[in-house]
């Protein structure tokens, strides 16, 4: 394998957490994707709950709401921690060997690394909201605006700590559409 970790950034829905579980497990190494937020509220103390949220999501779907939300006098958030913490697990993970990481901006994190091949997964509306209904048994909301409200939200989060766009085709080494092709071969 020429590239030793592979980051799996996707759309909510899209089955990216999937596909990274498949993936790794057919290359025979570690999928991280919950195991980062054991490993955050193990060093730090703090709830899972709110690492799972505030670790790929903002706090609102406003960019410059979640820039200002929940910040003392000197500017400084909980989230701000836990986003360098969460740095700091996701560089210690790629220091330890072959894996694939889930989300958690860990494209972004390990952009410099040339053992990193960055993979963005996406789908149509349709598919996802699809998937989220008979995958996750989603349906009390409508899927669509579930779908709308937790990409804004992780978009939001991205762009505050990377300063890069989320989504954006050419800011990953692969985008693939898990809609079109179907999660087999996406793996």
């Amino acid at each position: 394998m020429s590239n030793r970790i592979i980051t799996i950034s996707r759309e909510f829905g899209s089955g990216g957490r999937t596909i990274g579980k498949e993936v790794a497990e057919r290359l025979g190494i570690p999928c991280y994707d919950q195991e980062i937020i054991d490993k955050i509220a193990e060093e730090s103390g703090l709830a899972k709950e709110f690492i799972k949220e505030r670790g790929e999501y903002a706090a609102s779907s406003s960019w410059w709401q979640s820039v200002s939300t929940g910040r003392d006098y000197y500017g400084h958030s909980q989230q701000d921690d836990l986003w360098r913490m969460q740095t700091k697990v996701i560089l210690d993970l790629a220091e330890k060997g072959p894996c694939v990481i889930v989300g958690r901006c860990a494209d972004f994190i390990l952009r410099n690394r040339a053992d990193c091949l960055t993979v963005f997964i996406h789908a149509s509306m349709a598919k996802r909201a699809e998937r989220i209904v008979n995958v996750y048994g989603e349906g009390n909301e409508d899927p669509e605006k579930r779908l709308h409200d937790k990409d804004k939200r992780r978009k939001a989060y991205y762009e505050m700590y990377t300063d890069t766009k989320w989504g954006v085709a050419r800011n990953y080494h692969i985008a693939l559409d898990s809609g079109a092709l179907g999660i087999e071969k996406t793996c």
